[in-house]
């Protein structure tokens, strides 16, 4: 089993796998709240980054151990650790940032003290409006910057546009830095549809797969071995990519000239 996407250790597991795995122990585990702009989602306590989540994303802790939660995120069904004291029961998200980032101020006055920056597809719970600002668990944030979570955004390819140039960050999921499955989560997730983490789940998963000689549509997405892009019209795609360090349209041409065959083409 994938330990990205299998909610188990080697100490506990999620009770539905009980048939299915023999651990010590099985949790139903517990919802809970990111309450940090971004959080790494690591393979290990104290590890390597796997993936980032942001602020409001919801999770199921199943293990809480040595100020470390073993997590599993509900949208996206990714698993791993992330520090314990940035998860919250307190509150749950009800809007999301817009802009590309907002500030979260001290008070409804744009001269107060900024606490924290949040970047786009940040979720907050929203407890009262005053003065322009809403208030929120972080702090008061301008309501231009949110509109509520359902509110869906589904082209992929506006979303990613408006990501352009933002840097290229391995395991990134935010606007101050992300990679080519971050950049596809994010789209997913602004068009509030469900979206694997990495770019080999997303190509095993994700919508319905086509023939690689089959002609390219707005919003489809293109797998090269360890990479994915999002074709941005018939003759470009828009991704997060090393070479350039950032979020960019490259002709599709180019691109396959560059990577080589595109392996997987995927309709969403």
């Amino acid at each position: 089993m994938d330990r990205r996407t299998t909610p188990a250790n080697q100490r506990v597991a999620a009770s539905h796998l009980r048939a299915v795995i023999e651990r010590p122990a099985y949790s139903d585990g517990h919802v809970a709240t990111v309450c940090r702009p971004v959080l790494d989602i690591l393979d290990i306590p104290g590890g390597r980054r796997d993936r980032q989540i942001l602020c409001g994303t919801q999770v199921t802790v199943y293990e809480d151990r040595d100020g470390w939660s073993f997590i599993q995120t509900r949208q996206s069904g990714y698993c791993g650790y992330v520090l314990s004291r940035f998860l919250t029961r307190d509150w749950t998200p009800t809007h999301r940032v817009v802009s590309r980032s907002t500030h979260a101020y001290k008070s409804a006055d744009l001269k107060s003290p900024d606490q924290y920056l949040l970047p786009f597809l940040s979720a907050l719970a929203v407890i009262e409006t005053e003065a322009g600002f809403v208030r929120t668990p972080l702090g008061y944030v301008p309501a231009s910057h949110l509109e509520p979570l359902d509110i869906a955004r589904p082209d992929l390819v506006t979303t990613a546009e408006y990501l352009l140039d933002t840097p290229y960050l391995w395991g990134g999921n935010s606007t101050c830095g992300i990679d080519c499955s971050g950049l596809v989560e994010a789209c997913f997730t602004a068009a509030n549809l469900p979206c694997p983490g990495d770019s080999d789940l997303q190509e095993a998963s994700i919508g319905t797969a086509l023939d690689t000689d089959t002609t390219v549509r707005r919003g489809d997405l293109l797998f090269w071995k360890g990479h994915v892009a999002i074709v941005r019209d018939a003759t470009s795609i828009i991704h997060a990519n090393a070479r350039d360090m950032a979020v960019k349209v490259e002709g599709l041409q180019a691109a396959i000239d560059r990577i080589g065959p595109v392996r997987t083409h995927r309709r969403a």
